[in-house]
């Protein structure tokens, strides 16, 4: 039987930082097969607060280009659920920062709720993000055995979300809202719309319990600031797989990355 920590470690790191926070995203198995557990070391080393591991899948149909692209070059590669929770196995050992799988519902239900609730638990991950499961599905049929094994199901709103529904979405989560900055597929942007700016202030204004991370568009100090001025952090994805994508020295690029976007010179 897994050993189920007393408390979650998104919400312990909610609980002790408020601000600043960064989450990193990358493709499992990306740029090179075996890569995985090693990036997530740097990310650590360097400074970043949560890391989320994609769970690559042959239909990203919310992603854009160069996350598609990663999946594809990952899949290519040789990677599946089961190899990543083989790599994950002693991660626990290395890496003592939040880590939340993130990815679509088909290869979870492939490899069955329960086993792979049980494996996250036993491996050390904190949470999910599963943009196409429907709350209420989750709600009627999975959220019991998430709880069980210790974990968090973060859920996504956009700018179209209606007010109504963000609440029932803050109502039913914990650990953190992932506040979706726009509604077109991932992808580094070059700066933050009076649009976005509009929306995150809208957010903001509600007052929801749930503490909340800006995602998709975000991509070096500028935009980094501009989420962490209307959230408690910023997720960023794409740009952090391009960095991957053209590395020669991981250690030292991931750093370097990590250092820009949080403004450390």
């Amino acid at each position: 039987m897994p050993v189920i920590q007393i408390k979650n470690r998104i919400e312990t790191l909610f609980e002790e930082k408020k601000e600043g926070i960064l989450s990193v995203y990358f493709s499992a198995g990306f740029p090179r097969l075996n890569d995985t557990a090693s990036i997530m070391k740097c990310l650590e080393e360097s400074g970043a607060d949560i890391i989320e591991v994609g769970i690559p899948f042959s239909d990203p149909v919310a992603d854009g280009p160069t996350i598609q692209e990663s999946n594809k070059v990952a899949l290519d590669n040789g990677i599946s659920l089961k190899l990543i929770f083989e790599q994950l196995a002693r991660i626990r050992e290395e890496v003592k920062i939040p880590i939340i799988l993130m990815g679509y519902i088909n290869p979870v239900l492939q490899y069955g709720i329960n086993p792979f609730c049980e494996k996250c638990a036993e491996i050390g991950i904190d949470g999910m993000i599963l943009p196409d499961l429907p709350m209420q599905e989750y709600l009627d049929e999975y959220k019991e055995t998430f709880e069980a094994n210790g974990l968090l199901n973060i859920f996504l709103i956009t700018p179209q979300t209606s007010e109504s529904r963000i609440r029932d979405i803050d109502a039913n989560s914990s650990g953190f809202i992932y506040m979706v900055s726009s509604a077109s597929t991932t992808g580094a942007k070059s700066g933050i719309s009076t649009d976005q700016i509009a929306y995150f202030e809208r957010i903001k204004s509600m007052n929801v319990k749930n503490p909340r991370l800006i995602g998709f568009g975000i991509s070096n100090n500028e935009t980094f600031d501009h989420a962490c001025k209307n959230a408690s952090g910023a997720i960023i994805g794409s740009a952090f797989i391009d960095v991957l994508r053209g590395s020669t020295n991981l250690e030292k690029d991931i750093a370097a990355f990590i250092k820009s976007v949080k403004g450390i010179e």
